[in-house]
């Protein structure tokens, strides 16, 4: 199998350096559009500690979208099952700002995956939390086993600075009772977590004790039961790609997770994490060429979670 995982990667990188460019870098964040559409790396990290990549692995991006499955893991450590009663466990079905869901559905978010959805838990971690920017950047940096992570300034400031939809989404839950401290305040801490820059290996270390390796999943204080951690891979299947999330649990079989950066982290329990970049994403905000790369995986290993 040794053998095996580094061969697929290559044959991967091989067959999409031969595809036709599809996607476009997110123009709607002014600092990721400035990032660089060729870049691509992927690693995959096994239960074992076998390591195996290819391409920009190493180089830093902000993982965006993908911080909402760890601050949620945090939340759930903090509070338990109180999580649910602010924010439920259903795929949206809908773009991950509609604020017609949102309203509709009288403040609640659907998932926790969506941006009114990681906006509540923001606003939990905010209220549990003497200082949630530096406790979030440790919990992290104690996943992935690497102090050199850090949090992106120019885009949270970018993001904060083009965020009309975000505040509406945050104003909305705060008239409706589902936002316990200011808006502001909420809002500058997950425009932070978003910023947070992780390279695939960084990703894929943070993400394996998801895939039950008999450990519990977490850093420090944060720990959640292995009951937790398997709702959280369910909701990272069924919820993890926006509306897409569907698409992605039929063509590649893993739960995961993806982020407007480009990134896309999975992992197959018991066995592997994977992580790959490539920025150009795709109508529904999902790196184009990395739900590609993933679906060549476990389509060439002959291996998901079916």
């Amino acid at each position: 199998m040794k053998k095996r995982y580094q061969e697929t990667l290559e044959e991967i990188a091989k067959e999409l350096e031969g595809v036709e460019k599809q996607g476009e870098v997110p123009s709607y964040i002014p600092e990721l559009a400035k990032v660089d559409p060729s870049k691509f790396g992927m690693y995959l990290k096994t239960l074992e500690g076998e390591e195996y990549e290819i391409g920009d692995s190493r180089e830093k991006f902000s993982i965006q979208s993908i911080s909402k499955v760890l601050s949620l893991s945090m939340a759930i450590s903090l509070i338990g099952n109180e999580v649910w009663k602010r924010v439920g466990v259903e795929p949206s079905g809908n773009p991950f700002n509609s604020i017609v869901q949102l309203e509709y559905e009288h403040g609640i978010p659907r998932n926790p995956f969506i941006n009114a959805g990681a906006i509540v838990v923001a606003d939990i971690l905010v209220s549990q939390l003497q200082d949630p920017e530096a406790e979030f950047l440790e919990y992290v940096r104690g996943l992935s086993k690497n102090a050199d992570i850090n949090y992106n300034h120019s885009v949270s400031k970018s993001e904060k600075e083009v965020g009309y939809m975000n505040a509406s989404l945050a104003y909305m839950m705060k008239e409706k009772g589902n936002l316990n401290n200011s808006v502001e305040r909420v809002l500058d801490f997950y425009y932070l977590q978003c910023s947070l820059e992780m390279t695939c290996a960084e990703l894929a270390e943070a993400f394996r004790d998801f895939g039950d390796t008999g450990d519990p999943f977490g850093h420090g204080p944060f720990t959640l039961t292995s009951s937790e951690a398997r709702r959280v891979n369910a909701l990272m299947l069924t919820c993890g790609f926006y509306d897409e999330s569907g698409e992605f649990a039929f063509e590649v079989g893993l739960p995961g997770k993806s982020g407007v950066g480009g990134a896309i982290v999975a992992l197959y329990p018991e066995k592997y994490c994977v992580s790959v970049w490539s920025p150009p994403l795709n109508k529904k905000g999902n790196s184009e060429k990395g739900m590609k790369a993933l679906e060549l995986l476990t389509t060439k290993i002959e291996g998901s979670i079916f």
